[in-house]
């Protein structure tokens, strides 16, 4: 599922975040009553088990835009009828910034006026260049950091530590030589990918490029963990 909405994804220089409309598939997951979103360029830390006794739709405020809240982790509940919403949503209006969190912002617009159990903290998804940005905070509290989130463009499985990223970028790498690199096979990665066919089933109702929405028969068997396929990593 792509947004294709270069102009709002240029405001925020990101071009590569049109295609994360594809996390929408994650309301798809109805076999479970509760779930915690996490970005792939996410890293839990910590145990963060917690998060489950959160209601549904619970976030953490961007530090862009403290009103707002970041996509990169949510807590919600599944369903069918709120996943054909958002899409609908999708197509009617777009988002303002030509990705996920705009959108989302858009649906949960209330967010910020919900009880404070909807407002997740800092340290279930703290920036990585915290401890560069603010370093006597990260100082104080840094060692209670539950999930740590890599945003920009610059991610961890480009091969470089950006100067920001410092500490983290290092857990991560030393995670995935451990624990991933050694299962990765590049080959079945690249025709799995070229196997599945997507399709156009919606269009924006406006003088936009329309919304792309990828359907694939085995997306629920995908999502639900039973295939190891990479989906997206922005």
């Amino acid at each position: 599922m792509d947004s294709n909405d270069p102009e709002n994804l240029a405001l925020i220089s990101r071009p590569d975040l049109g295609c994360t409309f594809t996390k929408l598939n994650c309301w798809r997951l109805t076999q479970y009553t509760k779930c915690v979103f996490l970005d792939a360029d996410t890293l839990v830390v910590q145990n963060a088990d917690e998060l489950f006794d959160r209601p549904d739709f619970s976030a953490a405020a961007d530090i862009g835009w403290p009103d707002t809240f970041n996509s990169g982790v949510f807590v919600y509940a599944p369903s069918l009828e709120t996943y054909h919403k958002l899409v609908e949503f999708a197509v009617e209006h777009g988002s303002f910034d030509g990705g996920d969190q705009g959108l989302l912002n858009e649906f949960y617009p209330n967010w910020r006026d919900l009880p404070s159990a909807h407002r997740l903290p800092f340290i279930y998804n703290m920036t990585a260049g915290a401890f560069y940005t603010y370093p006597a905070a990260y100082k104080r509290y840094g060692k209670d950091t539950k999930i740590v989130h890599f945003i920009g463009a610059q991610k961890p499985w480009h091969g470089s530590s950006a100067v920001h990223q410092g500490e983290h970028y290092h857990t991560w790498k030393a995670i995935y030589n451990a624990h991933v690199a050694h299962t990765t096979d590049s080959e079945t990665v690249t025709s799995t990918l070229s196997g599945l066919e997507p399709k156009l089933e919606h269009r924006l109702k406006t003088d936009r490029p329309p919304v792309e929405v990828n359907t694939y028969e085995n997306l629920g068997f995908i999502w639900s963990g039973n295939y190891q396929m990479i989906d997206f990593l922005f």
